[in-house]
Formats: structure tokens, sequence, C-alpha cells
């Protein structure tokens, strides 16, 4: 009956359609990352701390 399921709501269309509209949502609050000028040293292995890239004098400061 009626109460047991809702009409067209999970059709492959309105799915699609539901996905879309909530992505897109969803990018609005996306934010750009900063440092993308980093992201070579990231991939090189090169290991960050709040930003800062910590090398190992910054390591023996620290102990």
């Amino acid at each position: 009956h009626r109460t047991v399921r809702t009409k067209g709501a999970l059709s492959q269309k309105t799915a699609k359609l539901m996905v879309f509209t909530l992505i897109q949502a969803a990018s609005k609050k996306w934010l750009r990352l900063k440092g993308r000028n980093q992201l070579p040293k990231v991939i090189e292995g090169s290991k960050f701390n709040d930003g800062v890239e910590v090398t190992d004098d910054t390591e023996n400061r620290a102990a």
C-alpha cells in the first residue's frame, strides 16, 4: 500500500540526481588547499608539522 513504500524514490535516474545535488551542495563549502607548492615535497617524503617542514635540525632542537 501507499504507506509501505515511497513512490519513485529510488529509481536510477532520481538516485543519480540526488547524488549530484548532494555533491554540488558539499562542493560549495570546500576550501582551497594552501601550500600547493609543497605538494612535490610531500610526495618525496618530507615531513611537515603544522605546515612547517620538519628537518633533522628542528627535531634535535625539540628533543
